[in-house]
């Protein structure tokens, strides 16, 4: 088992940055790839970007460019620096880890608000 806790989420302005943080717990050792993804009102889940072990990083196209990956092994924490926020950028953010086979593991969420 995997737990995931995401911190860092809360309301900016258009044009600000936050940065997420996502705690991983139990067998981090079964995971191979951790990553975000976002669900915004009325929208299916998306992917954000994800990160192997080894640091090899994919990012959605709407996050190239203005987002950045990256992950603290030592502290087994996995990062999302979020810079030129959009309204549309809105959503609750979630935190996924997925071992080599089985079903994933997913944080509760985190929700993002980019407002005037």
């Amino acid at each position: 088992q995997v737990q995931l806790v995401e911190s860092g989420g809360g309301l900016v302005q258009p044009g600000g940055s936050l940065r997420l943080s996502c705690a991983a717990s139990g067998s981090i050792f079964s995971i191979s790839v951790m990553g975000w993804y976002r669900q915004g009102p009325g929208k299916q889940r998306q992917l954000v970007a994800t990160i192997t072990r080894t640091g090899g990083t994919n990012y959605a196209d709407s996050a190239k460019g203005r987002f950045t990956i990256s992950r603290d092994g030592a502290k087994n924490t996995v990062y999302l620096q979020m810079n030129s926020l959009k309204p549309d950028d809105t959503a609750v953010y979630y935190c996924n880890a997925r071992p080599p086979a089985g079903v994933d593991y997913w944080g509760p969420g985190t929700q993002v608000t980019v407002s005037s």
